[in-house]
């Protein structure tokens, strides 16, 4: 949306116990475009309205029975939502205009009404509000940016420091089904052409760590010891973190092969489920 679609598309609220005031400001504004204009006569309402509209503009006379302006404006700066008083005092006292700016008014309009004159202050004060706002936007986008990245960064630092601390032969990550989507390391040539999930199904992984589709993978299990398999789904199942979790499988040639796999849960900030991301180390060589 452009500057001026903003600008006309800003909440005004007309306050003025005149109703021939109220019809002249609220047909100027229609006639010069602003879609979204406002009134009342009662200035008891209008704190009540601007926490329920939160308005861009209040065009509010101070001479009014009950409650003059000062006394509205003064009711207006208890609401903790707002800490910019958006108003524009109309008034015929030329004495009142200095103590209306001393009191958080923007800006004045000066009794009888000049329209060019009105019409030119009313989108003056609707610019610098539209503005305001929008570097109000993009600063509290810059500083979400700028958490979610820093977040994203010591993330990043945390988890290579926790796995540089091990010593390790591969960095691996699955995701939710079990499937490898990462791996980095000598995998290849220390388990051949795939790559073991920890659960004990064999994926094809290529070395640069793409995704492999679950249907396509050819499913073995030879050589690895059942206890610490069932030990290793079960702590899987839970979703628990492991450290240093010992396995070991036996070569076709009786030899056998002793790994050692450190691996946490990830989730995301809904507490979805992820995947596991971890590191291993093979303790020894096959002969």
């Amino acid at each position: 949306m452009s500057i001026e679609e903003d600008i006309l598309a800003a909440k005004v609220l007309v306050v003025d116990d005149q109703l021939v005031n109220v019809k002249l400001l609220t047909r100027m504004l229609e006639e010069a475009g602003y879609s979204h204009v406002t009134s009342t006569q009662d200035p008891l309402q209008v704190c009540a309205l601007h926490r329920s509209n939160a308005y861009d503009l209040i065009l509010l006379d101070l001479q009014m029975p009950g409650m003059d302006g000062f006394a509205v404006m003064d009711g207006l700066k208890t609401n903790p939502n707002e800490s910019y008083l958006p108003v524009i005092v109309l008034t015929a006292q030329p004495g009142h205009k200095l103590r209306a700016l001393n009191a958080g008014a923007k800006d004045f309009i000066s009794k009888p009404f000049d329209l060019v004159e009105v019409k030119t202050r009313i989108r003056n004060m609707l610019e610098v509000r539209v503005l305001y706002r929008r570097l109000q936007g993009y600063n509290e986008a810059l500083e979400a940016a700028v958490r979610e990245r820093t977040a994203e960064l010591r993330e990043s630092e945390a988890r290579y420091r926790s796995l540089t601390e091990l010593a390790s032969d591969w960095y691996w990550e699955q995701d939710e089904t079990g499937a490898f989507t990462k791996v980095s390391g000598p995998v290849i040539e220390m388990l051949g052409i795939r790559v073991d999930t920890l659960d004990g199904e064999s994926a094809a992984m290529p070395f640069d760590g793409a995704a492999v589709d679950p249907a396509t993978v050819e499913v073995t299990a030879d050589g690895w010891d059942r206890s610490e398999r069932q030990a290793l789904r079960a702590c899987i199942r839970e979703r628990q973190p492991f450290l240093d979790f010992a396995l070991h499988r036996t070569q076709a040639d009786g030899s056998t092969q002793h790994y050692r796999v450190s691996g946490q849960p990830m989730f995301d900030q809904a507490s979805r489920f992820l995947g596991y991301r971890g590191v291993g180390v093979a303790m020894s060589a096959p002969s």
